[in-house]
């Protein structure tokens, strides 16, 4: 059942290059700063948590995303300052810790690691790593990394990270250590895995009906039991588009996720999106497009049915505007979010 009192609702942008009223674009540090001032306006309209991504290529504009939650923390009070994700397979466990620790003291202790594996493997070749060895370098580096969140000295030795002795890390933290998600693409082991380490879990449904998630969040929580770990909230992200108008929502949706969809695509081996399965994915599958009402009922559904804690919905995919991207956490703050919790209130 889900509890509507202790339910998170956040935000999250991969830092897509955003476009002028013109449809030129912007440049990667006039983006970055249009960041910054959607952090400053999310956390005065009570969204709970801003996520921003790490990726290393042209048409995104964030590859240190803990420098920007660092500029948003300095104009916020209140929002929970996360990444989506840190790419811990092609990072140095020691150098998140840090920067984590330091943005936690920075914000008062707000931040939020969000580890993953990397579903862009750009970095693997830019920081010297072999993607053949993409599982075991994100093993090995999450279980230094749990290691080092205990703040206390480290003993350590492994194939892919520094040999440590009783080394100390710093800064401390001020609070109740580092919370950390583990981002899940939908594979059992990684589910398995988090609950293991007892993190949270944040499951990304980029794809499909959101149903076909249920047993992994199942499969999370017997795990957790399994292992006498708590049982921690589940979050989700998916992402999604809202305006005042349905039309004009699916439109401006249409335009850039399918643009986005089909750049990625040419690297993955994706077919370009087809106007029924963008369809298929705004009415019953997973990407929250439309007026308020819309979105609030199927972001409700999707709650309810995988019993969340917290649901992230990615903003500004492809090349919006700053205004519809503002428009949109308007809307999602003080239209979407109000009436979600009355939704699920009602269901009681």
């Amino acid at each position: 059942m889900v509890d509507v009192n202790k339910l998170q609702f956040g935000v999250e942008t991969f830092g897509d290059i955003v476009a002028k009223e013109d449809g030129s674009l912007l440049t990667a540090g006039e983006s970055i700063r249009q960041i910054v001032k959607e952090g400053e306006l999310a956390d005065k309209l009570g969204i709970d948590v801003i996520g921003v991504g790490e990726h290393h290529r042209p048409d995104y504009s964030v590859s240190s995303p803990e420098i920007v939650l660092g500029a948003i923390a300095a104009v916020t009070n209140h929002i929970k300052l996360a990444t989506a994700v840190t790419v811990l397979s092609s990072d140095d466990p020691v150098r998140v810790y840090e920067r984590f620790a330091t943005l936690e003291g920075l914000s008062a202790g707000r931040a939020q690691v969000m580890l993953g594996r990397g579903s862009f493997t750009e970095s693997f070749p830019l920081f010297g790593y072999d993607l053949k060895d993409y599982d075991d370098l994100f093993n090995e580096k999450l279980a230094l990394y749990d290691q080092l969140i205990k703040e206390k000295p480290v003993t350590w030795s492994g194939k892919f990270t520094e040999s440590l002795k009783d080394q100390d890390v710093y800064p401390k933290t001020d609070y109740d250590g580092l919370e950390t998600y583990i981002g899940i693409g939908g594979s059992p082991e990684s589910i398995i895995r988090t609950a293991k380490y007892g993190y949270k879990v944040i499951i990304a449904i980029i794809g499909g009906q959101a149903d076909r998630f249920a047993p992994y969040v199942d499969l999370y929580k017997k795990a957790a039991e399994q292992f006498h770990q708590p049982v921690q909230p589940v979050a989700v992200h998916s992402h999604g588009f809202i305006a005042d108008d349905e039309d004009e929502a699916v439109d401006v949706a249409w335009k850039n996720i399918k643009a986005n969809f089909d750049r990625i695509g040419l690297t993955r081996g994706w077919a370009p999106m087809s106007r029924e399965q963008f369809d298929n994915e705004t009415q019953v599958g997973s990407f929250y497009v439309g007026n308020p009402e819309h979105v609030a009922q199927r972001m409700a559904r999707t709650i309810k049915l995988l019993d969340l804690g917290r649901f992230d919905l990615v903003y500004g995919a492809g090349n919006q505007t700053a205004a519809q991207r503002e428009r949109m956490i308007e809307l999602y703050a003080t239209k979407v979010i109000p009436r979600v919790k009355e939704l699920l209130a009602e269901d009681k």
